[in-house]
């Protein structure tokens, strides 16, 4: 994730901030069981092969390799091209049952047309990515960085009419998205029903705004590789999403974002089990290949 990424991490406050207000708001229900997955944000990494893809995987198999390992995958081929259904059919064959695929909205919709003119485009993205059916997570849109608030009208109006039955949230970048003179926007995405994507990344804790505005969370986490906050942060995580799952938040999608992903599955590892042990249910975890060969 270069958004936000810093080089340098030793003075930055990782404290997770309070709940937003809107979260309160929202979150008025009971606990539920809650659904829960992990994953990166691709699978063609060669360095997995003797950590969690057996030694002689092949190239043409890191796919299906990495959707038996993993809960989820933020999908970001989606955002660079609209893909044929045939081709979103050949990658929801490589995942078993349980695993869910988040796709990214189309740059060509978000950076270069930012939503104008674009109901074509849109209908054939949603008509494609529907041919993943149960395997589905959540979609998300990610604004551009020079996105802002005085184009939320038409944000707001291009939201409005997206389809209610699959779950969709939004990234905001521009800080001002984040001032409380615009809370209006989380309002209109509780009354839409569309999540608010928080990012957790080191330069940019504006973004980590805590606004809970529907009841699956998507969570993209820039860490560290192993670094001592990384796991502290992925704890407070863990407290933040008991305390939200006992008010009602129905599922979580923790994407994972590691310097050239080499260290995404210790990542997942630690915080499934983490998740695991406090709420005591079951995600698919990365298992992870001992220097001896054997899985632990």
């Amino acid at each position: 994730m270069k958004f936000g990424k810093l080089d340098q991490i030793t003075d930055v406050n990782f404290e997770l901030p309070p709940d937003h207000t809107i979260t309160a708001k929202f979150l008025q229900g009971e606990k539920t069981p809650l659904r829960a997955f992990s994953g990166g944000t691709m699978w063609g990494v060669k360095e997995w092969k003797g950590k969690v893809y057996p030694e002689k995987t092949a190239v043409k198999d890191f796919g299906a390799a990495y959707c038996q390992q993993f809960g989820c995958i933020e999908l970001n081929a989606t955002h660079y091209k609209i893909h044929p259904p045939s081709t979103i059919q050949k990658w929801k064959d490589l995942a078993p049952e349980g695993f869910e695929f988040c796709p990214k909205w189309p740059q060509l919709i978000t950076h270069y047309r930012r939503f104008t003119n674009s109901e074509g485009l849109t209908d054939e993205f949603l008509e494609a990515i529907s041919t993943f059916e149960d395997r589905l997570g959540p979609a998300f849109l990610q604004l551009p960085p020079n996105y802002t608030p005085k184009y939320a009208e038409r944000l707001m109006g291009y939201l409005a009419g997206l389809p209610k039955d699959i779950r969709i949230a939004i990234e905001f970048r521009h800080p001002d998205w984040f001032l409380e003179e615009h809370n209006y926007i989380w309002e209109f995405l509780w009354k839409e029903g569309i999540g608010a994507v928080i990012s957790d990344t080191a330069g940019r804790r504006d973004a980590v705004h805590m606004a809970v505005t529907a009841p699956f969370l998507v969570l993209r986490m820039g860490a560290y590789d192993q670094h001592p906050s990384d796991f502290r942060r992925m704890d407070d995580w863990v407290n933040r999403i008991e305390a939200w799952n006992n008010k009602g938040l129905a599922s979580v999608h923790l994407l994972m974002h590691q310097p050239n992903s080499f260290t995404t599955p210790e990542s997942c590892h630690y915080f499934n089990q983490r998740l695991e042990g406090r709420l005591d249910i079951k995600m698919k975890t990365p298992q992870l290949i001992s220097s001896q060969g054997a899985l632990f």
